[in-house]
């Protein structure tokens, strides 16, 4: 620790010694019990040179074994490790160990991409009391963070920043959130490789495993399963393949994308450029979502009912927060007579439901710029089921989290499925000025009653729900080994 002044002082608030962190250390325990341990986790890749210098800053304020590179040191190692030595301690007695367990923080500084890895291994670990975390934003969209109340802005590096950073991260409030898992099977290809993606094509936080349905027809023998999980949302059509163009050009020219202003600027230029702006304004597009693919939803539990898709609309996205493309929100809030029409409900970020939202082109997509605006709001659901056979295209653009792929589509009489479904929560710290609303706050809305003439609308057995809950249950959010920082958000 720095030395004994006033400040050095509220730092041990925060403050997590080396036998706890560091194995064989020798113990030597502070003579205080810290109020908000912390541990840090930092995308030093994000935000251009932001993240080392917020890495160097959290180093020079709190043990250094505290705060992690994510370049250096993967969460699910340093993680397990911590919780292990934490146990450990407990069973002899450690009252340290015991306190610091139970109100130990998580801070995760990076784009959507990487607090979704953070949120991912946390969900692994299936702890008994698992740590809330707060985001640092760092990446180009940070909608996780303006979720909840962290801003959406690139943050100060200096000192006092991080202080007060820290002191909101020990008065905020924790908030669970609802956690989706999906699932994507396809036929591997007749020739050549025998993955139907390029590994560099899938964001990390898709990948294959072995099959879990031995009755599932697309679970046998010749297709391929891949399973991921995201915490604000799926999208596909025209936004996923802006943001497929964007990361695209990031990965080929790395040093144009060091400032969030320019990124920012960089997104809205390709969206114009890409033939997005107007298409489907006067007529359908030859591939708007409606002949892509054949929409399900889940309202009741096991029974699936399809989901009409306006052949105008040429992007579809499946939203848990209330924060998309840069912090617009675009289910919005229905008046009185839509929510008791259509029955639609607030969306909570803890109710087990999903948006689905559609929009026809990125002029469609500027009512969120209006006050009350929203996009085409399809339904709420606690599952969604997209299936893809030959038609109109052979291929699409997908996203979740911000992490885009270009996704093949079916050549011949083959079926591609993707199926996002519920599967848990997670903690998150929320600050007074967080946008998400939960069922169990007294504070939440319990009907959405502001008026939103900006944005249109539209006006199974047992064993049947046994496979739909062994089709949706991944095991694991688990990155590969071999990440690249740099590539995630």
């Amino acid at each position: 620790m720095p030395g004994d002044s006033k400040l050095d002082h509220i730092l041990c608030e925060y403050y997590i010694p080396n036998y706890i962190l560091v194995p064989g250390s020798e113990i030597k325990k502070p003579l205080w019990v810290p109020s908000c341990p912390v541990l840090v986790f930092i995308n030093s890749k994000s935000g251009g040179q932001l993240g080392g210098n917020l890495l160097s800053t959290y180093r020079s304020v709190l043990n250094t074994n505290q705060v992690f590179d994510l370049g250096e040191t993967k969460p699910d190692k340093a993680l397990h490790q911590i919780y292990a030595s934490l146990g450990s301690l407990k069973q002899r007695g450690d009252v340290l160990a015991s306190a610091i367990e139970n109100s130990l923080r998580i801070i995760v500084a990076g784009g959507d991409g990487t607090a979704g890895w953070l949120l991912g291994v946390i969900s692994d670990l299936k702890l008994p009391h698992p740590p809330p975390v707060a985001t640092v934003p760092l990446g180009t969209g940070n909608n996780l963070p303006f979720s909840f109340g962290w801003g959406k802005k690139n943050p100060g590096t200096d000192r006092q920043s991080v202080f007060s950073f820290l002191e909101q991260v020990r008065n905020a409030n924790e908030m669970k959130i609802d956690s989706w898992h999906i699932i994507m099977r396809m036929r591997a290809p007749k020739g050549g490789s025998c993955d139907p993606i390029g590994p560099l094509e899938l964001p990390h936080s898709l990948h294959a495993f072995h099959r879990i349905s031995q009755t599932d027809k697309l679970g046998m023998d010749g297709y391929h399963t891949y399973r991921g999980g995201f915490w604000n949302y799926f999208s596909m059509g025209m936004d996923a393949q802006i943001s497929y163009a964007f990361h695209s050009e990031r990965k080929l020219h790395p040093e144009k994308f060091r400032n969030q202003l320019i990124n920012q600027g960089t997104y809205v230029k390709l969206g114009c450029t890409r033939g997005w702006l107007f298409g489907s304004l006067f007529r359908p597009s030859p591939t708007n979502i409606a002949q892509l693919t054949k929409v399900k939803v889940m309202k009741k539990q096991g029974q699936w009912e399809d989901l009409k898709i306006p052949r105008s609309i040429g992007s579809i996205v499946c939203l848990n927060l209330p924060s998309f493309s840069g912090g617009f929100n675009p289910w919005g809030t229905p008046y009185r007579k839509k929510f008791l029409d259509r029955g639609l409900t607030p969306p909570f970020v803890d109710d087990g439901l999903i948006e689905i939202v559609g929009f026809r082109n990125v002029l469609h997509g500027l009512v969120l710029l209006a006050p009350n605006g929203h996009g085409y709001r399809l339904a709420q659901a606690n599952a969604v089921r997209f299936e893809f056979k030959k038609g109109a295209a052979n291929h699409t653009f997908m996203r979740i989290d911000g992490e885009p792929w270009k996704q093949p589509l079916p050549a011949d009489d083959d079926t591609v499925v993707v199926e996002i479904s519920h599967f848990g929560q997670v903690s998150m710290l929320a600050t007074p000025s967080c946008r998400s609303r939960s069922v169990s706050d007294p504070s939440s809305p319990t009907a959405c009653y502001d008026e939103d003439s900006n944005g249109t609308d539209e006006g199974e057995t047992a064993d049947d729900f046994e496979e739909k809950r062994k089709f949706g249950a991944a095991d694991s959010f688990k990155f590969p080994d071999e990440l690249d920082i740099a590539h995630l958000s």
